[in-house]
Order: C-alpha cells, then structure tokens, then sequence
C-alpha cells in the first residue's frame, strides 16, 4: 500500500504547485497555454503508448459512437476546467481556485444524484456546510466565488463523465485531448486568433516551458493512475486535499493574496464540512470494507 500512498500523494503535491509552473508563463494568454498543453500533451501520451505498445482502446473507440461523444463531453469539460484555472492563477486569483479543489469532492456527491444515487443524512450536513461557506463569501465579497464554483462545477461533471467512461485514465487522456487538437493547433496556426505566437516568437526558455506542458499535464496523472489502483479510495479521498492545501498557502504567503478573516471564516465553514464528508467515508470503509463515496471518481 505505501507506493501506492507515496505516488498518489506526489501526483496531488504536483497538482498543488502547478501554479508555480504557470506564473512562469505568466506573459502567455491563457487559451494559447491551454492550446500549448493539449499539443504537448498529445506528443507526450503518443510516445508514451507508443514505448507501452498500448493501442487496443483505438478499435472501441473508433467503432463505439458513444464512447466516442462521451469523450468529446469530457473534453469540453476538462478543456473548460483547464482555461478557467490557467487564467485564475495568473490572475492572482490561486486562492479562489483552491476553493474550487476544495468543494469538488462535495459537488460529486451531489453530481451523485443525476445517476440515481442518493445522500444520506451526514452528507446532507456537509452539503449544507459548504453551502453555507460558499454563501459567506458570496455576501462578504459582494458577488459569488465564481471561479471555485465553475472549477468545482467543471471537473465533477468531468468526472461523472469519466465514470461512464469504459477507458483507463492514460487512454482517457489520450482521446480527450485529440478531441481538444484540432481546436488548439487551429488557434495556434491562425494568424487572427488571438495567440501571441510565444513559442515562436518568444525566448527559447518560454518555447522550452510550453513544450514542457505536455509531460507536466501527462506525469502526475500517471503517478495518480498508478497510485490509485494500489489503495483504498477513502485513502485517496484525504490524499486530493494536498492539492488546494498547497495551492492555497502559494496564494496567500508567496503571492501574497488577500485573505483575510471574512474569507477564512468561509473557509473554515467548507474545511469542516469536508472534515466531516471524510471521517464519514473513513468510517463506512472500516465498517463495510467497501471503497469511500469521497473518492475522486
């Protein structure tokens, strides 16, 4: 079990400090990095199945048309998620965008409910919890945390899409981000579209960062893949808080974003709403011995 600890919990400690990665890109809009990420990451899950001689999947998902549109669903959601957060964290915006990691696991729950399952009394509180955390900031801000709420929004329903899905994360990958190629080589190649032409245009340093989007969009996932399998899902359900844990102590103490006690009260509101969810799943799975609904799905 411990590689399997180990590895999942590098791969969310790599998703924590993906900020520090996109502050480097910082003078790039956020599509053309996105555009950049889904290039890269297309050469580098290529080579990747390539040196795994791993392409059994490519038959069901070319003869199967609903695997097919479930994966372009997907990817317009994680393509969403993707431009959302690129652009929250070189807005100065990382701690709303840790907020969005923080509620997710309970916007899965209630995602839960569109496939029929249903909450039970604990899950109900937490719900009620976080709500009342995210209404906290809402009234002491003047506006909705739109931002964690889009991103919370944006990756469960990319994962109750993923659910249905009948490929393994690294294939599911693959096939998303192939859907996302023809947009992004298009927004990249098109003189009027916008792009910056950085990686043409730019330093070699800033051309080398946005090659490297591919392996640092690929290598977590793998480790998360790998790590996952090995252990139980009530262990990953307190492993994917690292992520927004780190994310949200770069924003406040490396970029020295605002975050006073009218926000840490609205924090504290969602932490123990998300304390409770987890004791809960860490119970049910020592009583039944069946995986923790705080999984990432």
């Amino acid at each position: 079990m411990l590689p399997g600890i180990v590895s999942a919990g590098l791969a969310f400690t790599l998703w924590g400090i993906f900020p520090l990665y996109l502050k480097l890109l910082h003078s790039v809009p956020p599509l053309e990095i996105l555009s950049h990420r889904v290039v890269w990451s297309v050469v580098f899950l290529s080579l990747v199945l390539l040196w795994r001689r791993q392409w059994g999947w490519v038959t069901s998902v070319r003869t199967n048309p609903r695997i097919s549109l479930t994966f372009i669903a997907s990817a317009a959601a994680l393509g969403a998620n993707w431009v959302i957060y690129i652009w929250a964290v070189n807005a100065d915006r990382i701690i709303d965008a840790s907020l969005g990691y923080f509620i997710t696991p309970l916007f899965n729950v209630l995602f839960g409910l569109l496939i029929g399952e249903r909450l039970n009394a604990i899950q109900w509180i937490c719900v009620a919890l976080a709500a009342s955390g995210v209404g906290w900031l809402t009234i002491t801000a003047g506006h909705l945390p739109w931002i964690g709420l889009l991103l919370a929004i944006s990756f469960s329903l990319y994962g109750l899409l993923r659910k249905t899905a009948s490929l393994g994360a690294l294939e599911g990958l693959a096939v998303e981000t192939l859907a996302m190629l023809p947009l992004a080589a298009v927004f990249l190649l098109l003189p009027s579209s916008g792009s910056s032409h950085a990686f043409i245009s730019g330093p070699l340093t800033l051309s080398l960062l946005l090659i490297a989007a591919g392996p640092v969009t690929a290598i977590p996932l793998l480790m998360f893949s790998f790590g996952a399998r090995r252990i139980p899902l009530s262990i990953v359900g307190l492993l994917q808080y690292i992520g927004p844990s780190i994310q949200l102590l770069l924003g406040i103490w490396l970029y020295h974003e605002p975050f006073g006690h009218e926000r840490l009260t609205g924090f504290v509101l969602i932490w123990s709403a998300l304390a409770l969810f987890s004791a809960q799943g860490i119970w049910l799975a020592w009583r039944t011995g069946k995986p923790s609904p705080s999984g990432t799905g």
